[in-house]
């Protein structure tokens, strides 16, 4: 299926991948924690302007990378993006926050459902959401998506992909490193001011 893509159409869909995967991210934590809180507070999840969140459209196509392959063995799909999300989300957590000691924005030994966990950076229900969320990325999203950058309607979706994904990583980008090297407010120090919740573990 992909590798019948040509350069413009593997290039939308991999924009796709990353726009739709940071947004569902997004909308899963915001749901999640709004949850765990006992319904009470709905918090903004991630840094960005945008609701998106950069981990889940890199571990989409991670997932995409190693598990695609296997397609033919739902099991196997299931467990190489267990294993290669939950990866993932370990040496990120450790770096971030083990290394550079930023401020955690995700521990699991402090949620609900979260069974064992290591260091608090990834759980038995985080790594059975992945499994789960890998299922639905190569048997659900990406004949969808397939469909729609090879479709008549192509050249739009094209450049339609190609601006939306170059916004929200300009986003990512800004809030990411720009922010801190131009002394410049990112999206929290101008949300938190009108509203917004934005939740961290000590």
């Amino acid at each position: 299926m992909l590798e019948k893509l040509d350069k413009k159409e593997l290039t939308s869909f991999i924009c796709l991948i990353v726009i739709i995967c940071g947004f569902i991210g997004w909308g899963v934590e915001v749901l999640f924690y709004y949850i765990d809180s006992g319904f009470k507070t709905v918090y903004w999840r991630g840094g960005n302007f945008l609701p998106w969140i950069n981990i889940y459209a890199w571990g989409a196509l991670l997932m995409l990378t190693l598990a695609y392959k296997n397609r033919e063995h739902p099991l196997q799909v299931f467990l190489i993006s267990m294993a290669s999300a939950g990866l993932l989300e370990l040496l990120s957590g450790y770096f971030l926050y083990g290394i550079l000691g930023w401020t955690k924005s995700w521990d699991y030994s402090q949620e609900i459902l979260s069974g064992f966990t290591i260091g608090g950076y990834v759980s038995l229900r985080s790594l059975a959401g992945f499994g789960i969320g890998g299922v639905f990325l190569i048997y659900v999203l990406t004949p969808l998506l397939v469909k729609l950058v090879t479709s008549k309607y192509k050249k739009q979706v094209f450049i339609i992909s190609i601006v939306i994904c170059s916004i929200v990583l300009i986003d990512e980008f800004y809030n990411l490193w720009l922010a801190y090297l131009l002394h410049t407010p990112r999206a929290r120090d101008i949300y938190r001011p009108l509203g917004f919740k934005y939740l961290y573990f000590s």
